[in-house]
């Protein structure tokens, strides 16, 4: 067994074997993480109407509010991914979830609109520093096979989190206020900080690739594999890429990676700007229809609700129909229902199932975005990738917002023209996904023989 371990990559050993519960475990710590991020990010959109009441601020000067909080997400998106490519995942997460709860807990005091603008966007660089890596950290354990399964599971806690945040508004705003959604949102996340300076381990193949820690890459193999004895083992780590040195960021458009790293960046800018415009203002929108507080939030946290069904959908729907068909018809049936909500005398239910199929297919593409992702690059740069294209999404979240508030207050559009404009988004996203298909280089980006299935370690 020992001549057969030292043979093997760390990659090849993984995928060789079936998910330990070391592995499976690792998973769920990650999806934890941004089950809080999703909780944290999301908080924002469903406190915003009773604190325009509380400090006697219109809510459609909100616009440059929610954008806060995206502009240090896509700062710390774009910023974190190489640091944690040259000094680990582990400890950028933990510093990631320290910041959002501090920030979380520092914006239950806030008093003035410029205040809390600043703590927002703090907040963000907090949260924006946690997926990619998180992302990142929980692909390196998962079998190549599984790959495409797996990391949109991952990610149904960002959905997750925002629909126990939405549901969470609906029954505790209105008996302990909205600052009491800030002390939860930043109290947990901080007391389970603790808990991941003892339980999240560092990627493995991260480890392996920097040729350092072979006592740590022994003791972490031992876990996935009890069978086989520690002292067995070998660090092993990929002769080529300990040859493929550079600038990470640079590295995305190096080897044949340009056309697909374009035509990755594109929907992921479209689709984040598709949920946030969404679920910024659709609370206060409904609000503004007459809808209570608890209503509005509630059929806004169905879009979230319906995001987590679609990303743990999502990595079966891809493995079936293959990528770029799958995305093509997220996008198109989330134009549809975005259409269809925009009919706003529809009965309370109506809505629910309209918001709720809204979510399935944009954020379950979301989903499918991500593992297309993880998969396109290799370890040595790819939190760089998915930081990278989270951070070129981001500036479609923050227009999202922005482009809502000059829509309310400039061109005094009604709710059903903001949820129209969604629809055209929509559309713009099927024909970046379609256009795709017709440039040779990068079709195998969103083919059903993608890049999901040659994950290079």
């Amino acid at each position: 067994m020992a001549t057969a371990a030292q043979a093997l990559t760390v990659r090849e050993f993984i995928d060789q074997r079936p998910m330990s519960r070391f592995q499976i475990w690792t998973v769920a710590v990650c999806t934890f993480v941004l089950v809080l991020d999703g909780f944290d990010a999301q908080l924002i959109n469903y406190t915003a109407p009773p604190m325009a009441e509380t400090m006697h601020i219109p809510v459609n000067r909100f616009g440059p509010i929610f954008s806060a909080s995206l502009i240090g997400l896509m700062l710390a998106s774009m910023a974190t991914g190489p640091i944690a490519d040259r000094w680990g995942r582990k400890w950028p997460v933990i510093a990631s979830v320290c910041s959002f709860a501090a920030f979380s807990l520092a914006t239950a005091h806030v008093t003035g609109f410029s205040e809390l603008w600043l703590l927002r966007f703090a907040a963000g660089l907090g949260l924006g520093g946690a997926m990619p890596n998180v992302v990142a950290l929980a692909s390196e354990y998962v079998p190549r096979r599984l790959l495409p399964i797996l990391v949109p599971i991952v990610f149904v806690g960002m959905p997750l989190g925002g629909t126990t945040a939405g549901l969470a508004s609906a029954a505790i705003i209105r008996h302990g206020g909205w600052q009491s959604m800030y002390y939860i949102g930043g109290a947990l996340p901080l007391v389970i900080s603790f808990f991941l300076i003892a339980l999240l381990p560092e990627s493995i193949q991260f480890l392996a690739e920097k040729g350092e820690a072979a006592p740590s890459i022994r003791k972490i193999l031992a876990r996935i594999s009890r069978e086989t004895p520690e002292p067995d083992f070998e660090t092993i780590s990929s002769s080529r890429a300990r040859g493929r040195q550079g600038v990470p960021v640079v590295r995305l458009f190096t080897e044949g990676r340009t056309a697909g790293t374009i035509l990755l960046w594109v929907p992921y800018f479209m689709n984040l700007l598709l949920i946030y415009f969404t679920g910024s203002w659709l609370p206060a929108l409904l609000r503004g229809e007459g809808m209570t507080l608890a209503a509005a939030s509630t059929a806004t946290a169905f879009i979230s609700f319906g995001g987590m069904f679609g990303c743990l959908a999502e990595g079966f729907l891809i493995k079936r129909g293959g990528p770029g068909g799958v995305l093509l018809l997220q996008y198109a049936l989330a134009g549809l229902f975005l259409a269809l909500l925009a009919e706003m005398s529809v009965p309370f239910y109506v809505m629910l199932v309209f918001t709720f199929t809204a979510g399935f297919m944009i954020i379950g593409a979301q989903g499918g975005l991500n593992a297309l992702t993880a998969s396109f690059y290799p370890t040595s740069i790819r939190s760089t990738g998915l930081g990278w294209a989270l951070g070129v999404g981001r500036v479609g979240s923050i227009v999202g917002p922005l482009v809502g508030g000059v829509f309310l207050t400039s061109f005094h559009w009604k709710p059903s023209q903001m949820l129209l404009f969604g629809t055209f988004v929509a559309g713009l996203a099927c024909v970046s996904i379609f256009a795709a298909t017709f440039i040779r280089s990068s079709a195998a980006v969103y083919s059903r023989e993608s890049s999901l299935d040659r994950v290079e370690s």
